[in-house]
């Protein structure tokens, strides 16, 4: 966690997540950079428990992004630990990082009792320092001794870098009759921006799922999700979302078929944790003080409107305007003419918190800037723009840009 105040965008408190049955957790301060905070994080699951991944676009991985990657494919989905750890990015580290990344997980599967291939791994923090993995020898061990079902509190701290408050969601649904329980974390607040959104995010279900199903529900809810977050554009080498399905509670009860009715209520309420997660992750951006949901539409296609919606969102020029409480919609009109999509400039339309501000093409005769100034006064921003070409639409999140984010970042590593 850091020292810098807690985001005013921050929830009122940490929510309170329920235990996932099949699923312990712990954390010690193992001093990777952080003193006197939890920052290596071990979680265990029953025998028979699925993964599914998600990773960075990243052409510059992390070794622990590696690991998982191959760990998924040897094993079939299989995992029975999880070792997270803060401070050390253990990305662009070479040969080292690859054998801190094994070292890590043969510790790991000594203290669960699995084959080290159902071990994944992710790391966060300074990228290009080479990671000491040799207290993990013990630190393991030591968590493991003390594995709990209720640390969520634990397990968000320890994974956390320069968050200032931390990130948790948790939905009850019913599969058959019976309960199911989605729990999740996460960490983020700089370096973030779609392309799988530079994060670590953690889901835990007891869900009879095969591997193959809760990968494709995993997959379609990331880009629903985590890939409409965005803070500063910058993709990261670590970025990582596992989800994990213990299937307890269920006998031989498996869903193989993401697109299975039964399902459906499963997949909305799992959408819901990462979404408030993801947009956890845009109200603690670093500095942040406004929360902004920015939505096309009439876009040739949902991709093309994402793409533009992610050109407001990133347009340095349209968050500083936001930062400065500046309703300059100009600048928005720039950054969906540089998006490369395409879009009709004598059809657009914009509206700022519900108001109309340019129609077809020119500023609208009942535009009227001191409303429009007075909702960029708010912490919650929305704009929305049609682009007049089709029926594509889509969402993205993000925040202001302040000195504040300057600030965090050329201190990052003092």
């Amino acid at each position: 966690m850091s020292d810098l105040p807690v985001s005013p965008l921050a929830p009122s408190q940490f929510p309170g997540l329920l235990p996932v049955p099949g699923v312990e957790m712990g954390a010690v301060a193992a001093g990777l950079k952080y003193q006197g905070r939890p920052d290596l994080l071990l979680m265990e699951f029953k025998a028979g428990t699925v993964a599914a991944g998600v990773f960075t676009q990243s052409k510059m991985p992390a070794a622990p992004v590696d690991w998982s990657k191959s760990a998924l494919a040897t094993s079939g989905g299989r995992a029975r630990a999880l070792v997270v750890n803060a401070g050390n990015a253990n990305a662009f580290t070479g040969e080292k990082g690859a054998k801190a990344a094994l070292k890590t997980a043969e510790y790991a599967a000594k203290a669960v009792g699995c084959a080290q291939d159902e071990v994944l791994l992710a790391s966060t923090g300074v990228i290009g320092e080479p990671m000491d993995v040799t207290g993990f020898k013990k630190y393991i061990p030591r968590i493991h001794a003390g594995l709990s079902a209720n640390l969520w509190r634990d397990a968000a701290k320890a994974i956390s870098t320069t968050d200032t408050f931390l990130k948790g969601a948790c939905r009850v649904v019913d599969i058959g009759g019976k309960r199911v329980v989605i729990s999740g974390i996460a960490k983020g607040s700089g370096m973030i921006a779609p392309d799988m959104a530079t994060m670590l995010g953690f889901i835990f279900t007891n869900a009879p799922l095969s591997a193959g199903c809760l990968q494709a529900i995993l997959s379609k809810a990331t880009d629903k999700s985590f890939n409409n977050a965005t803070v500063d554009s910058d993709t990261s080498t670590n970025d990582t979302v596992f989800a994990f399905a213990t299937g307890a509670a269920f006998h031989d009860e498996i869903y193989e078929d993401a697109e299975d009715e039964n399902l459906d209520a499963f997949k909305r309420a799992m959408l819901e944790v990462m979404i408030d997660l993801a947009q956890q992750l845009v109200r603690d951006g670093e500095g942040a003080q406004k929360f902004v949901t920015i939505t096309t539409l009439g876009a040739e296609n949902d991709t093309a409107a994402r793409a533009i919606s992610r050109s407001v969102a990133n347009s340095p020029l349209v968050k500083t305007a936001i930062a400065g409480e500046d309703a300059n919609w100009g600048r928005i009109v720039m950054a969906i003419g540089k998006s490369g999509e395409e879009a009709n400039r004598d059809k657009l339309c914009i509206w700022i918190g519900g108001q109309l501000v340019a129609h077809k093409g020119m500023v609208s005769a009942k535009y009227d800037e001191a409303t429009a100034s007075a909702h960029m006064r708010t912490r919650e921003i929305d704009i929305k723009v049609d682009v007049g070409v089709g029926s594509g639409t889509a969402t993205v999140w993000t925040c202001d840009l302040t000195h504040g984010y300057i600030s965090i970042n050329a201190d990052y590593r003092s």
